[in-house]
């Protein structure tokens, strides 16, 4: 019961507003079939040739605010998971779901064992300079 006599319910935090757990955000998932992909520092881009989210009656508010931030710029899924105060893997989950509704794409960084070895780039400037 709170102060005024009223009993409170436990899905409403006086600061927070209304509480929605994570798992009812994914509908209970918390893996994806493109999880694997998804580091904390793959880039999120919004496709450009998409249709507004807020009209898709499919998507959530975060998958929307989602799509509306990668618009502004692309975002790697750390930054979303922050700007939108949302766990990483809750972030994960949505942004994979937006990847197969083709609202955006990820892009990964090369892994440090493909790029090329210092050695390697020096040795070729060195060529280069000696033509």
């Amino acid at each position: 019961m709170s102060a005024d006599g009223e009993a409170r319910s436990h899905w409403f935090d006086d600061d927070a507003g209304p509480v929605v757990r994570p798992y009812a955000m994914t509908r209970g998932r918390t893996r994806h079939a493109a999880q694997h992909r998804l580091d904390l520092i793959a880039v999120v881009v919004a496709e450009p040739h998409t249709d507004d989210p807020d009209t898709d009656a499919s998507l959530s508010p975060e998958h929307v605010d989602i799509v509306d931030l990668c618009r502004r710029a692309p975002q790697s899924v750390a930054e979303l998971a922050a700007e939108l105060n949302l766990p990483i893997g809750v972030v994960r989950v949505l942004v994979g779901d937006l990847v197969d509704s083709g609202l955006v794409h990820v892009n990964r960084p090369v892994p440090p064992a493909e790029l090329p070895d210092e050695s390697v780039l020096r040795d070729v400037i060195n060529g280069l300079r000696a033509l």
